[in-house]
């Protein structure tokens, strides 16, 4: 893979339904000749031709589209799907974290339905796939889809996004690539490996054309995320304290002081009080922790696609297509936690041991002594296997009628097994400042060097976890288009979808007390060792002992036995338990569409309208066993609705158009969370309780009715500027409601949990405005070939949220922004594309956002922001001749942090309520590519 082409602008229309089956025709040709026009006298290739390609698409499109067209085969932008998507208009994404770049929204929704040439993919046992898992290398066109038509699949409230690859009858002939590339994380000093082959070849037969098409997609990553954390916030006793406390002694709910989890936290005034024993009582608010999660990770990704289509005359294709998807991933966390809140060894002077933020309860800095602390070494090894095998048929009957069938399997397992254990000691004193600088804590031991002496921890305890998902469906699917002669009715278009769908989870859970052993009692080869945490950018400790990761995962039936052995007979020998089953769905959805087309001329004014309906009947089969008594229940649903859609286009000049979209789209639940059995968690940082969650199988759809307006003007050849106003009517969003439950048996260290459950409890509103271009001028000399792309992306959302007691029952409401949703982003990208040489330069910029609500433990504000979000990304590209060329990149060529802070509504910010900081990697690839076609 090399340098890519990013194109703001519309879906490339498919040429046969066989490329995705899901869109209607496009709009009736303007008279405007694009620049690949063959007719017209200017030619362009490389990024010019690509965003070229892309604008002239969507003028044809009577949706709203973005999309990334690939410069040329295995040239697409970035390292993976998400990181390309980043610099479409109203695409923002989030978590960065592993080298790459693997969550995205549109226009602040985070559901989008993902197809694979027109098939609704997933992964395992979930309802949607990871766009990151699809290597960058096999696309050939990716479409970002915000507005629905009634031809299309209806879920996704946020849109569709179709990942385009290439077939064999789209080349003349012969055709191969080869594209290696070698990325460089500066992160984990590691340099890996990036490559792809695609070979094609077509034939002209007696009995037709016949085609043959193979690609392969490999990738690897050895990456490090560094994350510094200040803890949450909780009240501790002054320096004098109330009868029964010491000196800023830790109070905890169980007390009746304070109830956690209420939106605003605590007051945080000076000298705010609660009451205490009967007695109104002053409290300070500091953070009860510290701590440093430092990921090793190694990700893999093996692709392979293939696709044999035959041709046998010029009104009948037939194609069977192939894709497997593979994840490998093994991750070693290698944590530093160390608690602030014990109290004790403050000498003669409490008093003088902390300080708070002026005019506040907040303690911003503090020297405690006697605290407990760990480091945790956490392994995760991830498997994934997807498949994919279609059949798909492409009819032209007559002049007039078009049909298509498709028939497809697909098949997905994830395996996951996690093992940890703990070190665990006291030390003398730690001092700590909660924001040493813009957001990023420091903190020191008296004793620093013991943190990686392996004669002062002990062993602790054993967390031994495996689960598997995996999930099936076959899906049949028909459309059939008829096209009208010289009448004011265009087009009608028909079609029916079966989808018989399976999922199910297992999992097992096996953890075991402390084993209370000195750790020099375990081999040397069990230590680990960091070092250079953090880059040195922050005044913590860069290096500690942990347990190894590798050893664990090598050693683990060994680690078991020792803990059954010293501390707990029933923990088992082996990784090879039984799981249990925790679910398993059955589900199958039919649905039903029509369209027509419409098209009259007013004068010079081209008017066409298209409207539709969708029906959808869905039936759910569910069993959920409770993994704690094994008790099983059986439930089932049953769901059907009318989905209308319309658009209305007005084409007032040859190359301005203005559009109007209208139709409703749904989210059905996801399949975890109609789980109505807990998973718990113990009381892991002594908060006086433990978390769980659960699902709830009553559960229903979300719904959203959806309003856009979008001007689009093409004013001169490959270049154009859009501008779309939008809404989105939600309703029955799912938020979460904790409860405070009792739950004995469990064997955990606590009987009482705050459970979080989803409910249908919520309503919103998100609107906005887009704006995006695409601008080559005519430039004298040498400059010609520069030219610029941006967007614009203007967002506000609002939904009600639904405050619980600790009973569960629903007491009051309150009101906050979307998850995920940047009131302001913009991407403004510099290109020269000029005879051999293509150059990029692109900012991606997002303003702050809510990122979610905090569990419901603590007294700080429930909510958790991202500080503003920006990458600096460089791309080069050079072609030797027609068929060898050379590649530079750079990503986030600044060095940024990903950084998190508390707050609910205008309570709470970056400065005293400072939560999270992780280091972006900056990476930098060299490439070369060898086409021949």
């Amino acid at each position: 893979m090399s340098v890519f082409a990013l194109a703001l602008g519309g879906l490339a229309s498919p040429a046969t339904a066989q490329i995705n089956r899901s869109q209607p025709d496009s709009l009736p040709e303007t008279s405007e000749a694009s620049e690949s026009d063959t007719s017209g006298t200017i030619i362009v290739t490389g990024i010019r031709a690509a965003l070229s390609e892309a604008i002239e698409t969507r003028r044809e499109s009577p949706q709203v589209v973005d999309s990334i067209v690939a410069e040329d085969i295995g040239k697409l932008p970035d390292n993976n799907v998400v990181e390309a998507l980043q610099r479409l208009t109203g695409v923002q994404v989030t978590n960065r974290e592993g080298g790459e770049t693997n969550t995205l929204s549109i226009r602040g929704l985070p559901d989008a339905l993902t197809t694979f040439n027109g098939r609704k993919i997933f992964t395992a046992s979930g309802t949607a796939f990871a766009l990151a898992d699809i290597p960058a290398n096999l696309v050939s066109r990716i479409d970002v889809y915000k507005t629905r038509s009634a031809t299309q699949i209806e879920t996704g409230l946020a849109g569709q996004v179709n990942v385009v690859t290439r077939r064999p009858l789209d080349f003349d002939g012969f055709a191969i690539s080869v594209n290696a590339r070698g990325v460089y994380n500066e992160a984990a000093d590691s340099f890996n490996p990036n490559g792809s082959l695609l070979v094609s070849n077509r034939w002209e037969t007696g009995a037709g054309d016949i085609g043959v098409l193979v690609a392969a997609s490999y990738a690897k990553t050895e990456y490090r995320d560094m994350s510094l954390f200040s803890g949450a916030l909780v009240p501790f006793a002054t320096e004098n304290p109330p009868p029964g406390f010491a000196p800023l002694e830790r109070i905890f709910p169980e007390t009746g002081a304070w109830t956690p989890g209420l939106e605003t936290g605590l007051p945080t005034d000076a000298g705010a009080t609660f009451t205490l024993n009967g007695v109104e009582t002053p409290y300070y608010l500091s953070r009860d922790a510290n701590f440093a999660p430092d990921v090793y990770g190694e990700r893999e990704r093996p692709a392979i696609n293939a696709a044999l289509q035959w041709a046998p005359n010029s009104s009948s294709t037939y194609t069977v297509e192939f894709l497997y998807n593979g994840f490998r991933s093994t991750t070693f966390n290698n944590l530093h936690f160390t608690f602030v809140d014990f109290w004790g060894a403050l000498g003669s002077d409490p008093g003088s041991t902390f300080n708070v933020y002026d005019g506040t309860n907040i303690i911003s800095d503090r020297v405690a002594g006697d605290v407990f602390g760990f480091q945790s070494g956490d392994f995760t090894d991830n498997k994934t296997d997807s498949y994919v095998g279609a059949f798909n048929a492409d009819w032209a009957i007559g002049d007039n009628l078009n049909i298509t069938t498709d028939l497809s399997y697909q098949w997905s397992k994830f395996e996951t097994q996690f093992l940890a254990s703990r070190l665990t000691r006291v030390a003398s004193q730690i001092a700590v400042d909660f924001n040493a600088d813009d957001g990023v804590p420091s903190w020191n031991f008296s004793d620093n060097a013991l943190l990686y002496d392996p004669s002062v921890w002990t062993v602790g305890e054993l967390y031994d976890n495996a689960s598997t998902s995996q999930g099936d469906a076959i899906t049949w699917q028909t459309d059939g288009v008829y096209e009208f002669d010289g009448s004011f009715l265009k087009a009608f278009r028909a079609g029916f979808r079966y989808d018989e769908r399976g999922a199910a989870d297992t999992i097992r859970e096996q953890d075991a007390p402390a084993l209370g052993q000195p750790l020099t009692n375990l081999p040397s080869e069990s230590y680990f060792i960091s070092d250079d945490f953090f880059n040195g950018r922050a005044d913590v400790p860069m290096s500690w002992i942990n347990i190894s990761g590798e050893y664990l995962q090598a050693n683990a039936d060994e680690i078991r036995r020792l803990y059954r052995d010293s501390v707990d007979p029933g923990i088992l020998l082996s990784d090879e338990l039984s799981q249990i089953k925790t679910f398993d769905i059955s589900e199958r959805t039919l649905s039903a569409y029509g369209e027509v087309d419409l098209e009259q001329y007013v004068g010079d004014v081209r008017l066409f309208l298209q409207a539709g309906l969708r029906y959808v009947n869905v039936n759910t089969d569910l069993t959920f066993t409770d993994r704690l008594t094994g008790t099983t229940l059986d439930d089932g649903a049953k769901a059907s609705e009318f989905l209308p859609s319309l658009t209305a286009v007005a084409d007032l000049t040859d190359n301005f158009r203005v559009k109007f979209n209208y139709g409703r789209t749904l989210r059905r639940p996801a399949f975890a969370d109609l789980n109505p059995y807990f998973a718990l968690t113990g009381d892991l940082t002594d908060v006086g309780r433990g978390s769980g969650t659960g699902g709830n199988p009553e559960l229903e759809p979300t719904r959203s009715t959806n309003y856009d307006l979008s001007l689009e003007w093409y004013f001169q050849p490959g270049s154009a500027i859009f501008l779309t106003a939008f809404k989105r009517d939600v309703k029955g969003l799912v938020v979460p409601l904790t409860t405070l439950l009792t739950i004995p048996g469990t064997g955990l260290n606590t009987d009482r949990f705050a459970v979080t459950r989803p409910e249908n409890a919520s309503q919103g509103e998100l609107k906005g405005l887009e704006l995006g271009f695409v601008y080559f001028p005519d430039l004298p000399g040498i400059l010609n070939g520069l030219g610029a792309t941006g967007s614009l992306t203007v967002l506000d959302s609002s939904q009600n949220i639904p405050i619980s007691n600790e009973a569960g029952q629903i007491v009051d409401e309150t009101e906050s922004d979307f998850f995920g949703v940047s009131d302001l982003s913009y991407n403004i990208t510099a290109a020269y594309d000029r005879g051999a040489l293509g150059l990029r330069l692109s900012y991606v910029w997002r303003e702050n956002f809510l990122n979610n609500n905090e569990s419901r433990l603590f007294a700080n504000p429930i909510g958790i922001w991202r500080r503003p979000e920006r990458s600096l990304d460089f791309q080069l590209n050079y072609n030797i001749n027609e068929r060898i060329g050379v590649s530079f990149d750079a990503v986030n060529l600044t060095k940024e942090l990903q950084q998190s802070y508390y707050r609910f509504g205008d309570f709470g910010g970056p400065d005293q309520f400072n939560l999270g900081n992780t280091l972006l990697a900056r990476t930098f690839a060299i490439g070369v590519r060898y086409n021949f076609n």
